[in-house]
């Protein structure tokens, strides 16, 4: 079977369901209030996926730069082993910069890769996961960036894949002019907005 979870915030949840409720009922689209952390809107979600289901693909609405070539990746790469979650080597030199904004030490880059979405588990493994999490039993007092650092706190093993410097992640207006040429590049269909959500102007 397949699902598709739409979680988003508190305040954004009644708009959603007013302007968007219609269409989202067409398409088969369940909506979801989120957390205030990301990994609490993570296991909103997660307690709406269907035990039938086997896999479950997390995505932060903030990469808009997908191709369907990418997502079938990821998921082969999961069936095989499990879990996958796309990654890039870090090529930049990386620097610690303290409060004073002084640099500091070189951080060594051997071996460093940016985890990137959608990151794919088995469904059993990630609810006991996230299960962990919400008694308290991994990373207490902290908020867990991604649903790997879950997994893997948790004891599971997780499997990285490549991924594509193209899949960048949307946090600064700059971003949303990058995102634009990227999409005219990427080789097939991109997994974006349309319809009835483009005035939305995500």
């Amino acid at each position: 079977m397949c699902q598709t979870i739409l979680v988003v915030s508190k305040d954004d949840s009644e708009k959603m369901k007013t302007q968007y409720g219609a269409n989202l009922g067409f398409m088969g689209i369940q909506l979801v209030e989120g957390g205030a952390e990301r990994h609490e809107s993570v296991a909103n979600g997660l307690a709406k996926v269907s035990e039938e289901a086997e896999f479950v693909a997390v995505h932060d609405a903030v990469r808009v730069c997908l191709a369907e070539q990418w997502i079938d990746a990821i998921f082969e790469a999961a069936a095989r082993f499990g879990s996958a979650v796309p990654v890039t080597a870090i090529t930049s030199t990386i620097k610690r910069v303290g409060e004073d904004k002084l640099l500091g030490e070189t951080v060594p880059r051997e071996g460093l890769y940016m985890a990137q979405t959608p990151q794919v588990f088995r469904r059993k493994v990630i609810v006991e996961a996230y299960g962990k999490l919400a008694a308290g039993e991994i990373l207490a007092g902290s908020a867990p960036t991604d649903d790997a650092q879950v997994l893997k706190a948790a004891g599971f093993e997780v499997t990285a894949v490549e991924g594509d410097s193209r899949n960048i992640k949307i946090t600064t207006q700059g971003d949303l002019i990058l995102a634009g040429a990227v999409l005219k590049s990427l080789p097939a269909k991109p997994v974006s907005r349309s319809g009835v959500f483009d005035e939305a102007k995500w």
